[in-house]
């Protein structure tokens, strides 16, 4: 943790940008500390609320227009079949276009229509896909480890799901890969679209993984670096309430 936060983009506490950030879970959908959408959704709001000039709100089920208006960056962890339609990224679209920044969490990362969801976020899946539950050593491509994100990160063993194969468009950045079936499958990724910022990730089959100091530094630095913040922005939340022994 040491040598990962000690590359982190340094913050001048005296001179933060206010931020709005929206956190969109939906109902659970699968067994015992696995996509328990609601409990992060409740454990994640007071935890950002601890952070200075940062303002939290919370939508269950698709955000409204005001919602999303009223955000300057939206993260999700949800089952993505039920969001990403028609509807939803066209309120996407305009968020991206005003300079919003969006993160995707795990199975937000799917979609019933994924190439034009890929256009948008840069990685997607299909809802029928191949996967594997386990040991998941995320490792940081040559070309990815001067990326804000991923400085100062070693290989990140997890035990998480991986997914693939992927749908690729765009401009996108691979921030971290895992090998599955001969090849290095994406696991992390970012990608800027237009004046807003999309970073995903499939770290968070599991309720554990949020607990996890390093999954929880990938995904804090993902979350700043989506609202155009310096990547240490988030980071004092890494080691609150986990055991490091």
């Amino acid at each position: 943790m040491d040598a990962v936060l000690g590359k982190s983009e340094k913050v001048d506490a005296n001179n933060l940008r206010p931020l709005r950030v929206l956190l969109v879970a939906g109902p659970k959908d699968h067994g015992p500390a696995e996509h328990d959408y609601p409990q992060w959704q409740k454990d994640w709001t007071p935890l950002m609320k601890k952070l200075p000039k940062v303002q939290v709100s919370t939508a269950f089920g698709a955000p409204t227009d005001q919602q999303w208006d009223g955000a300057d960056l939206a993260v999700f962890y949800c089952w993505g079949p039920q969001f990403w339609n028609d509807a939803s990224c066209k309120q996407l679209d305009a968020f991206l276009a005003r300079g919003g920044g969006v993160v995707l969490l795990h199975s937000a990362t799917i979609a019933e229509k994924p190439e034009p969801f890929a256009e948008r976020v840069g990685i997607c899946y299909r809802p029928m896909i191949k996967f594997r539950h386990g040991p998941v050593d995320l490792n940081v491509p040559a070309a990815a480890a001067d990326h804000p994100v991923m400085r100062g990160f070693p290989v990140v063993p997890q035990v998480d799901e991986s997914y693939w194969p992927h749908v690729e468009a765009g401009k996108v950045t691979v921030l971290a890969t895992t090998p599955e079936e001969g090849s290095e499958r994406p696991m992390a990724w970012a990608a800027q679209r237009g004046k807003g910022r999309v970073f995903g990730t499939l770290l968070g089959h599991y309720t554990w993984t949020f607990d996890d100091p390093l999954a929880r530094v990938l995904i804090l630095r993902g979350m700043a670096w989506a609202a155009g913040e310096p990547t240490g922005r988030f980071e004092a939340l890494a080691t609150d309430g986990a055991d490091l022994k």
